[in-house]
């Protein structure tokens, strides 16, 4: 193994470290609640806000985006390629995703998705949020926006950002969030899924 490729695994393993911090599971158990055993179960922001409340939701909204973006915009300072920071960006949402410190179960990803993808590609997300926020106001799921704005990413993606190596990380994103809802489009579809409620 070259230099260049050690240096690179290490950065690759450094993101996907902080992806796996679990942010929600953490600020829940602050205010002495397992938010696994809350709600949907889920570690995301949307169950803390649900379970724990509107602060903590956001909080937790904010720190799993932060784990996103952040080894994304360390990586660009330190001079990594563009196809390199991609792959960092992958790791770090996989982190979330298969956390290590949860034996490999973890969030949805859409809130460490958005920090990846507002570093990575900032017009895109700024199409897949347009088009959250209409499924929001019109139906009030936070599961069909999610669902959607991941669906429609990779073809933002490659239409305002190009390069295939992006594309195919956005995609395999995409691809990630859509498998970790599908208990939610069953529900969505039998319409038992809870809708949000501000």
């Amino acid at each position: 193994m070259t230099y260049q490729e050690s240096h690179f695994f290490i950065w690759i393993a450094a993101a996907y470290l902080l992806g796996s911090v679990p942010t929600g599971l953490l600020l829940g158990k602050l205010y002495g609640i397992d938010v696994r055993r809350q709600g949907s179960g889920n570690i995301g922001a949307t169950n803390l806000y649900r379970t724990v409340g509107r602060k903590v939701g956001v909080m937790t909204l904010v720190g799993d985006c932060l784990k996103g973006i952040a080894p994304v915009l360390l990586a660009r300072q330190f001079g990594l390629s563009g196809e390199q920071i991609a792959w960092i960006g992958l790791a770090a949402f996989c982190g979330h995703v298969f956390s290590i410190f949860l034996k490999f179960k973890g969030g949805k990803g859409v809130a460490t998705a958005l920090g990846v993808f507002l570093a990575l590609s900032p017009l895109a997300v700024l199409v897949a949020l347009i088009l959250f926020v209409l499924l929001m106001l019109k139906w009030r799921y936070v599961s069909l926006g999610s669902v959607c704005a991941a669906a429609v990413m990779p073809l933002a993606v490659a239409l305002l950002s190009g390069g295939r190596t992006l594309t195919l990380v956005t995609f395999l994103i995409g691809l990630i969030v859509i498998v970790r809802h599908l208990e939610n489009i069953r529900r969505l579809l039998a319409g038992t899924e809870n809708k949000f409620k501000a």
